[in-house]
């Protein structure tokens, strides 16, 4: 497989992307978790006044590989599983976090939520692939 290299055009993150999110994270390499933010707008909806369902996956995804970038492990994903258990709303911020749950030889485990104040939106567990 070939080397990753951030181009910074990642539809989650990239800042050279003009028709992407650009959401923005931090990484804690001490705890080995990432926080990001990111507020919809209504280009995002699915729905009128629902964010779309694909662009909350991209964040949670988001989320997980690029803590375990960050954190020296470069991954992609093998498996994600997403449950969304609340509407998020154009105009409203998000709070994307995750962290890595287990790492094996070959395989990483991370989850990662997205929430709205206290409220959860979106869960996700997944497995990633080293490279």
């Amino acid at each position: 497989m070939k080397e990753l290299k951030d181009n910074q055009h990642c539809y989650v993150c990239g800042k050279d992307n003009p028709a992407g999110l650009q959401a923005v994270f931090e990484i804690d390499k001490s705890s080995r978790t990432i926080t990001g933010r990111f507020t919809p707008r209504r280009e995002h909806e699915g729905w009128e006044g629902i964010v779309h369902g694909g662009i909350m996956a991209s964040l949670l995804d988001e989320a997980m590989v690029k803590l375990a970038a960050h954190l020296g492990i470069p991954a992609v994903s093998a498996e994600i599983t997403v449950k969304f258990k609340a509407p998020a709303a154009p105009g409203e911020e998000l709070v994307v976090s995750g962290r890595i749950v287990k790492e094996a030889s070959r395989l990483i485990e991370a989850e990662a939520t997205i929430a709205k104040g206290l409220i959860v939106l979106a869960e996700a567990r997944g497995k990633l692939l080293k490279i």
